[in-house]
């Protein structure tokens, strides 16, 4: 024969409130990101001129807050191809950054899986409001770059973000205040976001391959 206790109901309440507060968290809590010692342990090339980089992509493709352009250089830091897109997830998951980054670049720019190491690099750059401090959502974009380039046979390159005090390559402690947030985009006048832009010889290519 065997004694026990019946859980009270309140008891009942408290372990199911526990329950579903741990489940909220983990759907909130952001995953598979990269902390700033692992990101500049992982031996990140540096851009050579930035603010000449910082300032191409923002006259191209105008970003406003959660605006993320990812780019592809060559050797010589010229750049090949890039493109726009904003953020619509409500969750950070370096998984879901990834996936995004990889299908524009695929879109842009042709991969280079054949060759033994990477020629190209590419970099990202996010505009977000808040400080230039990294975050946990940060972290998350560096490990999707990481691992979007891994895929699309790249190097990986910088990670910068854009607020309303300036630009900064993360890791590097490199940065300037302009261009930034607020400058080129909104003093169109226009609150809706700027369509996705690619642009790059390959994307030139590609078009002309889809008209035939």
């Amino acid at each position: 024969m065997t004694f026990g206790f019946a859980p009270s109901s309140a008891a009942s309440l408290s372990a199911s409130s526990m329950r579903t507060e741990r489940s909220a968290d983990s759907v909130n809590r952001p995953t598979r990101l990269l902390e700033p010692t692992e990101w500049a342990a992982a031996g990140i090339p540096l851009l050579r001129n930035p603010r000449e980089v910082v300032s191409g992509l923002h006259s191209r493709h105008r970003p406003i807050p959660q605006t993320a352009v990812v780019a592809v250089l060559d050797p010589e830091e010229r750049l090949r191809a890039s493109a726009s897109f904003t953020r619509r997830e409500s969750h950070t998951d370096g998984w879901t950054f990834r996936n995004s980054l990889l299908s524009q670049l695929r879109r842009v720019i042709p991969h280079d899986l054949r060759r033994r190491t990477p020629v190209r690099t590419a970099v990202l750059l996010y505009c977000r409001e808040g400080d230039a401090r990294w975050t946990e959502e940060d972290g998350a974009w560096m490990w999707g770059l990481r691992d979007a380039c891994t895929l699309h046979g790249l190097r990986c390159g910088a990670y910068i973000t854009m607020t309303r005090d300036g630009w900064q390559v993360l890791g590097e402690g490199r940065g300037g205040r302009s261009p930034g947030l607020g400058s080129a985009a909104e003093s169109l006048g226009s609150a809706e976001p700027p369509a996705p832009r690619t642009g790059g010889a390959a994307t030139e290519m590609l078009r002309r391959a889809a008209a035939r």
